[in-house]
């Protein structure tokens, strides 16, 4: 995985830098590389064929359509403003944007044919810089992810989890994660460091506030992600100065 901060935590844009940009597109992906960030995080969904990167599984809150993503043909979904005059990304515009520049996250919301998926991520792997090592693959489907590893365990997979299990971050080991993927909300040094322990990374979303990152940084987490990505690059490059 790539890492430009200096201090060993790295930053993830979240949606893109969602937090000055419409996320989940090709403006809000591109102001994070711009950024020079450590990763970019992105939502998939499955219509038909084709995978597209957007959060909800209805189109209001982020665009100019209506209903939900999978009444939609192609032609609509791609005809529809997701913000600034932008469209909504296809899952291989993405990928070759930023293949070669740092890991891309892709977070699988409704993936019911995975063999596509891997149709996706094979092509990009063909035409473009992106490399395998390059890739997480996030849910909070953790049959999924179970399913992934069985097919193709080169993968990285992030078990996605807005909870505070009992056994901490054994779910992620069980299903032979690369990381832990967790909501700030449940976070603790405890939990950090049985994941650790398990050998798994642990990355927190969203951390925007200045003081959340400084909290992240000392509990020892591996990454976060964040909206506003630059703002908490500037805040890393400060606390490396005074370090």
């Amino acid at each position: 995985m790539y890492q430009t901060s200096v201090i060993c935590m790295l930053i993830f844009a979240h949606r893109g830098a969602s937090g000055v940009e419409p996320e989940n597109t090709l403006r809000a992906i591109q102001a994070a590389l711009d950024a020079n960030v450590d990763g970019i995080e992105i939502d998939i969904h499955q219509v038909d064929d084709k995978l597209f990167v957007i959060h909800d599984r209805w189109l209001h809150r982020t665009t100019s359509g209506k209903g939900q993503i999978v009444q939609h043909s192609y032609e609509h979904l791609r005809s529809l403003d997701a913000g600034d005059g932008e469209v909504i990304p296809t899952l291989d515009e993405v990928l070759s944007l930023v293949a070669g520049k740092c890991t891309i996250n892709l977070e699988l919301k409704n993936i019911t044919n995975i063999n596509l998926l891997f149709k996706y991520i094979d092509e990009a792997l063909i035409a473009t810089k992106l490399e395998v090592k390059d890739i997480v693959l996030s849910s909070f489907n953790h049959r999924l992810l179970y399913l992934i590893h069985q097919k193709m365990p080169q993968y990285l997979l992030g078990a996605l989890t807005a909870s505070y299990p009992l056994e901490y971050a054994k779910f992620a080991e069980q299903l032979n994660a690369f990381s832990v993927n967790l909501d700030i909300n449940f976070i603790s040094e405890n939990f950090v460091k049985d994941a650790h322990q398990r050998g798994l990374k642990v990355f927190v979303y969203t951390v925007d506030e200045i003081e959340d990152i400084n909290a992240m940084k000392a509990i020892g987490v591996d990454g976060i992600y964040s909206n506003f990505p630059s703002r908490a690059l500037s805040h890393i490059a400060h606390l490396n100065k005074f370090s």
